[in-house]
């Protein structure tokens, strides 16, 4: 286990795309500052997809022009095909994100569902994006969804996963993503083992908490090496297209394990929990998932 963690802020992004409520750019710009303020350095803040398909994401250009750009902060963009790596670089290159963030899903019935085609399909499309992107300074990061199973087709073996990843090509970074919830640590380490057979990328890590599992997921995850581990402030968020998929695991929970776990994130807990408070005000929630703002930070004022 190392002695740093990254928190990969999602908020902006998986938080937000599965909410009834579609927020102004201004108040999605006031979501990414305060996500900085409580010191996380690296936010998903956009996705390039259909906006007939995911309306909460149609301003994602503006969004991009809005956000702080301090020294230290790096932003990523969802794109699942080359036409939202068209509208990316169609930007001022002042305003692009500094990583893209592409999905192929693990298996191929969630995929047609997802992206009108195979899981095989969707990986070609995925390497010419992902030369394009980095001959213009852009990162990449290949995201295999479904990797913990499938609300389609079921169980999704390691050797499935580890299948697309040995066919992927060149992986500034591999993410792991357990999009619907279905996850166990066993799983974790299995798939670690699987994926470190064909690739040596930094591996991230992206769980949900639809059934209480994502946090000893993502424990998991950092004593088996990930690098970087997803989440969003307050617990919001999920997949518009995963059927019953709940919000990913919450930035302040998240920090506390770690933090306390002797795994240093640099996320101010007070800070992150009243973001997270202040976003499941903004989209109307009567209380968000995270658990840390009403618990509070441990030992704390123990007086009170």
């Amino acid at each position: 286990m190392s002695e740093r963690v990254t928190v990969v802020e999602v908020g902006p992004r998986d938080g937000l795309q599965n909410e009834t409520r579609v927020l102004p750019t201004g108040t999605k710009v006031e979501y990414v500052r305060r996500a900085v303020a409580a010191g996380l350095r690296r936010l998903e803040v956009a996705a390039f997809a259909r906006p007939d398909r995911v309306p909460q994401m149609a301003d994602a250009e503006d969004v991009l022009r809005g956000v702080p750009r301090d020294a230290g902060i790096k932003y990523i963009a969802l794109v699942l095909n080359g036409r939202g790596l068209d509208r990316i670089l169609a930007l001022d290159p002042a305003a692009r994100p500094d990583e893209i963030n592409y999905v192929v899903v693990a298996t191929d019935e969630f995929s047609r569902r997802n992206q009108g085609m195979t899981t095989m399909a969707s990986l070609d499309a995925f390497r010419p994006v992902a030369a394009r992107a980095r001959d213009h300074g852009i990162q990449v990061t290949l995201t295999v969804a479904a990797s913990f199973g499938c609300p389609f087709t079921g169980e999704v073996e390691a050797d499935r996963v580890r299948d697309i990843v040995a066919d992927a090509g060149e992986l500034d970074e591999l993410c792991l993503a357990d999009t619907i919830g279905v996850g166990v640590p066993m799983q974790v380490t299995e798939l670690t083992a699987a994926v470190r057979e064909v690739s040596a990328a930094p591996l991230r890590a992206h769980f949900h908490n639809t059934r209480n599992t994502g946090y000893a997921n993502a424990i998991t995850a950092a004593a088996n090496g990930f690098a970087a581990l997803d989440a969003s402030l307050g617990g919001i968020g999920g997949c518009p297209f995963a059927p019953a998929a709940t919000g990913n695991i919450a930035t302040e929970d998240l920090a506390y394990l770690l933090n306390r776990s002797g795994l240093a994130t640099g996320v101010s807990l007070a800070e992150a929990a009243s973001t997270g408070a202040w976003i499941g005000h903004e989209l109307g929630l009567d209380q968000v998932p995270a658990q840390l703002g009403r618990a509070g930070d441990f030992p704390g004022d123990l007086s009170q």
